[in-house]
């Protein structure tokens, strides 16, 4: 019906792939844990907090205040340096978006108030243009919320590291996941399957 219809596809998805890989980052911090040095005295085990982990601390109010004043400046002080170029990537494919489809929502906004008084000539009718119009309108609103959270999440994501600052992750933690043979309830009865294994 429309031949230029491709104008809601790549915005639809530039949105979503935005939204997307911000969320999907920012939201991969690292599961820690925290460092220990065992001590062996007269047969009996102790464990105290790494001098290294006690040296190390840092403020979640303060990185979510540096945040606040400025975007990527509390990630700067919890040293999560590679995040700040995401965070301000982000923000300028949504500055992007908006401008946009706030350029697009004011083309077909004027181009339906013309074809009310019958003087539009292009190709689209009068109710493909309210449709495309809205479409816009309606994705750059969303694109301004986007910024909103982004700006939101940000705070929240310097806090949360300041928070898990202090930890370490010890030499010894692993993941791992392989192959097994798992048995069913049928006599000699196998089946093949994964097995995950975390050592601490």
């Amino acid at each position: 019906m429309f031949h230029k219809l491709n104008h809601f596809i790549c915005s639809h998805r530039l949105f979503q792939l935005i939204i997307g890989i911000t969320f999907l980052l920012l939201s991969a911090n690292l599961c820690v844990a925290q460092a220990t040095d065992t001590a062996k005295s007269n047969g009996i085990q102790l464990q105290t907090v790494s001098p290294k982990v006690q040296a190390k601390y840092h403020s979640p109010r303060k990185a979510a205040l540096l945040s606040t004043a400025l975007p990527g400046l509390g990630q700067i002080y919890n040293q999560k340096y590679w995040k700040v170029p995401v965070i301000y990537a982000a923000f300028a494919g949504l500055a992007y978006s908006i401008n946009f489809n706030q350029t697009k929502y004011i083309k077909y906004r004027n181009a339906y108030i013309t074809s009310l008084d019958n003087t539009y000539t292009g190709p689209y009718s009068q109710d493909q243009l309210a449709i495309l119009y809205k479409y816009y309108h309606r994705y750059r609103d969303l694109s301004v919320i986007g910024v909103c959270l982004l700006y939101v999440l940000n705070i929240a994501d310097a806090s949360v590291d300041a928070h898990l600052f202090s930890f370490d992750v010890d030499n010894n933690l692993s993941f791992n996941i392989h192959p097994t043979w798992i048995t069913t309830a049928d006599i000699n009865h196998y089946t093949t399957g994964l097995s995950l294994s975390i050592k601490f």
